[in-house]
């Protein structure tokens, strides 16, 4: 016998409502982290454009290419964290929470891009090299090692849980190394005349952006996909909530991820004896919101025989 429709509905309201209210404090955050870093990138990518142009620099003019890629993903995600704060709708029953994960998306795919187009002109440039101003190079290099270490510091620590602030610190760690890769080609260029070396170190820092924006790109389409998340073992969820006294079998059994640090999970629980369902559901509840954070669980629960029935349904036996 399924549990009465209000208990299963009351009770996962009360999740749902306490875990939108966190995630509407931690948007707000991620708000504000994002604003600083965005004028943070504003200033000193044009300082960037006009000394790497100035300097005959493709390393300085590629780390003013991602800054400018910067501050564009930035402001996707400043919007996307911002749009995702609007209610849901009866069209939208969880809400624009998919934002965050769309741009997080838009950032990884948008690094690779420019990194290829960067390791195309890299190529042209070790064909035929390019007299660089070394001493320009360098200097401004350094101020955009710093902003880029600012910004990074503000970052550290808030996109750990929280995909759409990763892929604005994957962008702005892709700056950091790369201003570190142009200060390192000035001072080659300045010391030995190794005027290769400027597109060589673009070549290396695109390689480990690439890498870095794989990982995010492939998070996000898990997440899109309604994958279960990587740190959720489904087996051993499933093996934790057999061992609630009164379960008899699961079936049906699905985890996802809403957003960042927002799980979900559906399950089908066939138990033993009707009475016994309160207590069941309630100790299904507690055991996946402390073992395994998934505070926002739909537990659909039958008895043996209505099960069966459904089994039966779905192989087409009448």
């Amino acid at each position: 016998m399924a549990v009465p429709a209000h208990h299963h509905n009351d009770h996962t309201h009360d999740h749902s409502h306490s875990h939108a209210h966190d995630h509407v404090h931690h948007t707000g955050a991620s708000q504000r982290v994002l604003v600083i870093v965005l004028g943070l990138n504003v200033v000193y990518m044009l300082a960037e454009a006009i000394g790497g142009w100035w300097a005959n620099s493709l390393a300085l003019l590629s780390d003013a290419g991602h800054m400018l890629a910067d501050i564009a993903a930035i402001a996707l995600s400043l919007f996307a964290a911002r749009f995702a704060q609007r209610p849901a709708t009866p069209s939208k029953t969880y809400g624009y929470y998919r934002m965050e994960i769309l741009a997080a998306l838009a950032n990884g795919v948008t690094l690779i891009l420019i990194s290829l187009l960067i390791c195309y002109e890299a190529w042209h440039r070790l064909r035929q090299a390019e007299v660089v101003e070394a001493k320009t190079l360098i200097a401004i290099s350094l101020g955009g090692l710093l902003v880029n270490v600012i910004s990074a510091k503000v970052l550290h620590g808030a996109h750990a849980n929280d995909l759409n602030l990763r892929g604005a610190f994957l962008h702005v760690l892709g700056d950091l190394f790369g201003s570190l890769a142009a200060v390192v080609a000035g001072l080659l260029i300045l010391w030995r005349g190794w005027l290769w070396a400027d597109p060589v170190f673009s070549v290396v820092i695109c390689v480990l952006i690439v890498y870095s924006s794989w990982r995010l790109v492939s998070e996000a389409v898990n997440v899109l996909l309604e994958g279960t998340p990587a740190h959720i073992d489904a087996a051993a969820v499933e093996a934790a909530m057999r061992t609630v006294s009164g379960v008899r079998d699961i079936h049906d059994l699905h985890i996802w991820t809403i957003t960042s640090n927002r799980y979900a999970l559906t399950a089908h629980v066939i138990i033993a004896e009707s009475e016994n369902s309160y207590r069941i559901l309630r100790e299904l509840r507690e055991l996946l919101a402390s073992q395994f954070s998934l505070t926002h669980s739909t537990l659909q629960l039958e008895d043996p025989y209505l099960s069966a029935m459904v089994k039966l349904e779905k192989k087409g036996v009448t």
